[in-house]
C-alpha cells in the first residue's frame, strides 16, 4: 500500500490542479483528467522521471448510460492503462468526451504511438473520435458497418446482416431478418432425476 501512496503523491506532485480526482480500488488507482488538460497530462506522465509511465497497455472506451453509480462527468469516457517499469506502477487514466451527442478527446499518439489500433478499436466499437489520428477508421467490424455495437443503445440483434450470396457472386447485406423470441429455459423433472441406478 505505500507503493500506491507513494504514487498517489507522485502524481498529485506533477500533475498539481490538472489532477481532478484520484481513486484507489483493489490495489490500482485510477486517475481522472480533463479532456482539455489530456495531452499535456499524458506527456508529464510519460516524461516526469518521478512517474515514466512509458508504456501504454490499452485504451478502453465506456458507455455509462444506464449505469447505477456512474461517476460524474458524461456518458462516454476513455480510460488509458500505463506501466511504468522503472518504478513498477500501472495507473488508469480516465478523461470524460465533453459531448455526449459527438463524444471526442485528443488522439495520443503523439505520446504513445502504441495507440493508433486501441484508438480505432474505441471509435469503431464506442464512436468516440480521436482528433488528430492520421487514420481513423473501422478496424473491427465493416467498413460499411451501421452504429456503434459496444453503444448501450445499440440494437441486440444490430440493423443489417450480411450473407453471401452466390448467384452475385459477392456478399450481400440486407435488413436483419431474425424473428425475435423469448427463450424460456425448459425445466425436466424426473422422478429418478439424480438416482445412480444402483438398488
Amino acid at each position: 500500500m505505500a507503493s500506491l501512496e507513494t504514487l498517489q503523491s507522485a502524481l498529485a506532485a506533477s500533475l498539481g490542479g490538472k489532477l481532478r480526482a484520484s481513486t484507489p480500488d483493489r490495489g490500482q488507482l485510477t486517475i481522472e483528467v480533463a479532456a482539455a488538460d489530456l495531452v499535456e497530462a499524458a506527456m508529464r506522465l510519460r516524461d516526469d522521471p518521478s512517474l515514466a509511465f512509458t508504456e501504454l497497455l490499452d485504451i478502453a472506451g465506456i458507455d455509462y448510460q444506464g449505469f447505477n453509480g456512474a461517476p460524474e462527468g458524461g456518458r462516454f469516457a476513455v480510460v488509458y492503462i500505463l506501466l511504468s517499469i522503472r518504478h513498477n506502477w500501472r495507473v488508469r487514466v480516465r478523461v470524460f468526451c465533453p459531448d455526449d451527442e459527438f463524444p471526442a478527446v485528443d488522439s495520443l499518439l503523439s505520446v504513445w504511438p502504441s495507440g493508433n489500433w486501441y484508438e480505432r478499436e474505441a471509435f469503431d466499437l464506442y464512436g468516440i473520435v480521436f482528433r488528430g489520428h492520421p487514420d481513423l477508421r473501422r478496424i473491427l467490424t465493416d467498413y460499411g458497418f451501421m452504429g456503434h455495437p459496444f453503444r448501450k443503445d445499440f440494437p441486440i440483434m444490430g440493423y443489417v446482416e450480411m450473407r453471401y450470396d452466390p448467384e452475385q457472386r459477392r456478399v450481400v447485406y440486407q435488413p436483419v431478418t431474425i424473428e425475435p423470441r423469448e427463450v424460456v429455459p425448459r425445466v425436466t423433472r424426473e422422478d429418478s432425476y439424480g438416482d445412480s441406478g444402483k438398488k
